[in-house]
């Protein structure tokens, strides 16, 4: 098997995986962080409890069951990581949705009359961008890292499709006779998530209003 291209089929199943896992945990948590943030009382104490117990659930030990029954696949990679990242943005973005709907702006449309599902479409929505947008940028290395580990471990994308954890495991039994098979894998893998922190990084510096000259 040609290294090089399955290295570039491995990206290429990296990305669209992680992708769709940070759009869909970043669906979910937006939803659930407005509702939760904008509305308040036992409906967010209820929110966040659920939140909390997601986020202290292990992740690979539901990744085992989820795969033990419904067997692996690149559809349930992406299911098992979507369940497993939602807690986060929930988590942050609902403080940034507290810090929003007390200001003035949004305190005069309420006053005005706007309902409420046009405040948050109109004011609350908009101002918290920026930090999901950092969020997306920082979990899409975790999403490549974790969708790797699954694979290595068996529980991720299935051969004879590459991914590159499943590489580092093909990888492993032959690294006295050839030990590029597992070192290119880790290589491509680790500069690409090096490569998307540092994009985290640039993102939330510039949209940081107090850091801009």
């Amino acid at each position: 098997r040609d290294i090089l291209s399955r290295l570039i089929f491995g990206n290429r199943v990296a990305m669209l995986v992680s992708l769709a896992v940070v759009v869909i945990a970043g669906f979910i948590g937006v939803v659930i962080a407005i509702v939760a943030g904008y509305r308040g009382g036992r409906l967010d104490s209820f929110l966040m409890r659920t939140t909390d117990a997601a986020l202290a659930f292990p992740v690979l030990l539901f990744a085992i069951v989820w795969v033990g029954i419904f067997g692996a696949s690149t559809r349930n990679v992406v299911i098992i990581l979507a369940l497993a990242f939602w807690p986060s943005y929930a988590r942050v973005l609902r403080s940034e949705v507290l810090r929003v709907k007390t200001m003035d702006f949004v305190t005069m449309a309420r006053t005005m009359g706007a309902s409420g599902p046009w405040v948050v479409w109109r004011h609350v929505l908009p101002n918290i961008v920026p930090t999901l947008l950092v969020l997306v940028s920082l979990q899409l290395g975790l999403a490549i890292v974790a969708e790797g580990s699954l694979s290595f471990l068996g529980l991720g994308v299935p051969a004879p499709a590459a991914s590159w954890g499943g590489m580092l495991a093909d990888g492993r039994k032959h690294l006295a006779d050839g030990w590029w098979m597992a070192v290119m894998p880790g290589v491509a893998l680790s500069i690409t998530v090096l490569a998307t922190n540092l994009f985290g990084d640039w993102l939330r510096v510039n949209s940081d209003p107090t850091t801009k000259r």
